[in-house]
């Protein structure tokens, strides 16, 4: 049995929940997420059960740690991305697009590289690369959006393939754009410390999807963040929105609509493209339903 066969038939596992014990880290890709923890809330990363396959990656560029992604070696895709959102102090950078290293040669840099125009055949192998995406229809979706960063080097740092999965245009420059503004904005208004934002995307449930019969692409995307210090007497339009929420995207227009209804009188090109905002609670039981098991995002759903 092919190995593209054995997958589909295993989409109902693709979230098999990634345990974090404590192990042998080699550079910035290893067992767990030793190095980078101060992403998550409490320090503490989402409780996943144990899958070889899935790789924690500690992002690191420049010398320094940027984020963290858990990715997905056999789907060539990160199943989701976790930052602190940071507003951007400047514009989105050039796309110079890189890959990770380590996950080609375990003793190789530790720091994400650019693409040369001659790519490894062990990268290839490896990981998602630039000649996946041509033609294929589909965008490069940021998890971990450049302008959630402050600096220039952070913003530099969201551009690489272990942060990106295949997204439609209509859904990533149409209502999942403007979600991510919508976040931003709220961070801005309310919150008093860190947010804490995971992003991801959540497969088929009946079969894999490709680009290039290499890169799997979600059905949805999904996002959740948490402010656990925010202003206190917030307006009540607005209370629903701390110290968590959460929403879901949709990234196929022909989905059904029992996790995202579509908006029939929205523009043509975003037609399909929905974003429907619920509490964390109703994600988790989204992605506990779809994928069966038990999932929590945030450590005591970010109460102090």
């Amino acid at each position: 049995m092919s190995q593209r066969i054995l997958l589909q038939s295993s989409t109902g596992a693709l979230f098999l929940l990634l345990s974090w014990s404590v192990g042998l880290v080699i550079g910035e890709v290893g067992t767990n997420f030793s190095n980078c923890l101060n992403f998550f809330y409490n320090e503490t990363p989402p409780t996943w059960d144990k899958a070889p396959r899935y790789q924690p990656i500690c992002q690191r560029y420049k010398n320094q740690y940027r984020f963290a992604s858990l990715y997905d070696r056999q789907h060539r895709a990160p199943l989701f991305s976790a930052y602190i959102l940071s507003p951007a102090e400047g514009k989105r950078p050039n796309s110079i697009w890189k890959y990770e290293p380590q996950l080609a040669f375990s003793r190789a840099s530790p720091e994400m590289k650019r693409f040369n125009i001659s790519v490894d055949q062990n990268v290839i192998e490896s990981q998602a690369v630039l000649q996946d995406y041509r033609n294929s229809n589909y965008t490069k979706g940021h998890l971990n959006p450049s302008m959630h960063q402050k600096t220039e080097e952070d913003r530099e740092a969201t551009f690489t393939l272990t942060n990106i999965v295949p997204q439609r245009a209509g859904s990533n420059s149409g209502p999942w754009s403007r979600l991510e503004e919508e976040v931003l904005r709220r961070f801005k208004a309310y919150c008093e410390g860190p947010m804490y934002v995971i992003t991801g995307g959540m497969p088929y449930e009946s079969g894999a999807h490709w680009i290039n019969n290499r890169v799997s692409v979600p059905e949805y995307m999904w996002s959740a963040y948490c402010c656990p210090s925010y202003k206190a007497g917030l307006p009540e339009s607005v209370q629903q929105f701390f110290p968590t929420y959460a929403a879901v995207g949709r990234n196929d227009r022909n989905s059904g609509e029992e996790i995202v209804p579509v908006k029939m009188k929205a523009k043509a090109n975003i037609r399909g493209y929905d974003v429907r905002r619920m509490p964390l609670d109703t994600l988790e039981g989204i992605l506990q339903r779809r994928l069966a098991m038990p999932i929590s995002l945030f450590d005591v759903k970010c109460q102090k």
